[in-house]
């Protein structure tokens, strides 16, 4: 059995997002159905993190364990062919057996793109959140973004009642930056919070409207307490850029597993 390491790129508009859902199209249904064609029998596709509806990706990363001996571009081609345009998958990569495309993930990027002009350019309507106005302080929410780097408890920007062991993580990077009209926030951590993104994305515009100064945000992480921050940004404006693993888990190389972030 050949454990295969996938590299995906997909427009999340149509799609319930990356989890298969009761109802509506998610990317890992796409996926299982193409590779369970191949495999003729049911396959299992495990992606490093899930995508909510309308979120986009260009470096979401899976595994799938494959009973059948097909060579990686045969599979990029493969599944391609029988993939909607709006999913790709841009890379297949045979890995060690014990390979886990989420429990082996060191860290994610993620950026959330900001349109803040009274006319959205059309070719942004899918793929950005329009602000029409006033003009956003982006010194004030690039302050206020960086107060979000380090080891945190960023209960405040996750999705009120959500489930999880513990609400702290590592932003290694909390960074604004602005190409007018486009303003573009990055971020890097060990792992995120449901809507935890969209969270910060929601109360770094506020910062910029000028309804509160940077240091807020310093409060209302403090706070743990979600009915404290901005309102959750729309999920257009969201891109999942890549997941990174340790170089040495590579083909046939073993690494200690690292936890469920």
């Amino acid at each position: 059995m050949a454990t295969v390491k996938l590299t995906l790129a997909y427009d999340g508009t149509e799609f319930v997002g990356w989890q298969r859902q009761a109802s509506g199209t998610s990317i890992q249904q796409l996926l299982e159905q193409v590779f369970a064609r191949l495999e003729g029998q049911p396959v299992t596709v495990i992606g490093a993190g899930r995508t909510d509806a309308g979120v986009h990706a260009c470096g979401q990363v899976a595994h799938v364990s494959l009973q059948r001996d097909i060579d990686t571009a045969t599979i990029v081609r493969a599944v391609n062919h029988h993939l909607p345009p709006s999913v790709r998958v841009l890379d297949a990569t045979q890995m060690a057996p014990s390979f886990h495309a989420r429990f082996d993930a060191r860290a994610k990027r993620y950026r959330y793109r900001i349109w803040n002009q009274p006319v959205l350019n059309p070719f942004e309507r899918l793929y950005t959140w329009h602000i029409p106005g006033p003009r956003l302080d982006v010194d004030a929410m690039a302050t206020a973004a960086a107060v979000l780097e380090g080891t945190h408890d960023f209960a405040a920007f996750q999705t009120a009642g959500a489930e999880t062991h513990t609400s702290e993580r590592v932003l290694f990077l909390s960074r604004i930056t602005a190409d007018r009209p486009l303003i573009t926030y990055d971020v890097r951590g060990n792992g995120f919070l449901r809507h935890m993104v969209r969270s910060i994305v929601g109360s770094l515009v506020e910062v910029g409207r000028g309804r509160y100064r940077p240091e807020w945000m310093t409060e209302v992480l403090l706070s743990k307490d979600r009915a404290r921050g901005g309102r959750t940004a729309p999920a257009a404006g969201l891109f999942l850029v890549g997941v990174e693993y340790d170089p040495q888990r590579r083909e046939g190389r073993e690494t200690e597993p690292s936890p469920d972030l």
